[in-house]
């Protein structure tokens, strides 16, 4: 059973992790290059940001709850890599509750991005939002790989 958990865990960080990197590296540049406009770009990278933090939350939790599970201990999860993991999962949910929601209202308030003159007050706000949100995404991935450093860690030291 102990082998199945720490399966888990490799595989709802893994999961996560790759997602995020999916997303970055790939959706997004994507959506950017090929479709029409900027807006249906951005409409296809929001819609899939949001489902990429619906997974993100639900794999960090299976993968707290999978280590607890399998260490039958409360204090597997102050340990370095479950630390990574809490930490991701309160960045996703900041960017999900705080940021994203504002940028889509921004989103409507102005009609469409692309066409929004240079220096207007919503445009503005809306690319201070874009870099918090960057960084807030960096900031998983960040934690998201030191997390996976301290799992493969642990793992040697127990053999």
């Amino acid at each position: 059973m102990s082998t199945l958990l720490r399966t888990v865990e490799f595989l709802t960080l893994s999961l996560w992790l790759g997602s995020d990197v999916f997303l970055s590296f790939v959706v997004a540049p994507g959506a950017f290059r090929v479709l029409a406009s900027r807006d249906e770009a951005g409409a296809v990278v929001g819609y899939s940001l949001t489902r990429m933090h619906l997974l993100g939350v639900v794999c960090g939790i299976v993968l707290l709850l999978a280590r607890l599970l399998r260490t039958r201990t409360p204090a597997s999860v102050v340990t370095p890599a479950a630390l990574c993991v809490l930490l991701m999962i309160v960045l996703t949910v900041v960017s999900q509750i705080a940021v994203s929601p504002r940028m889509a209202e921004l989103r409507v308030q102005m009609g469409s991005i692309q066409a929004t003159a240079a220096g207007d007050p919503l445009l503005e706000e809306f690319g201070r939002l874009h870099r918090v949100s960057v960084t807030l995404e960096s900031g998983v991935l960040l934690a998201g790989f030191v997390a996976m450093y301290f799992m493969v860690r642990e793992l040697v030291a127990t053999h």
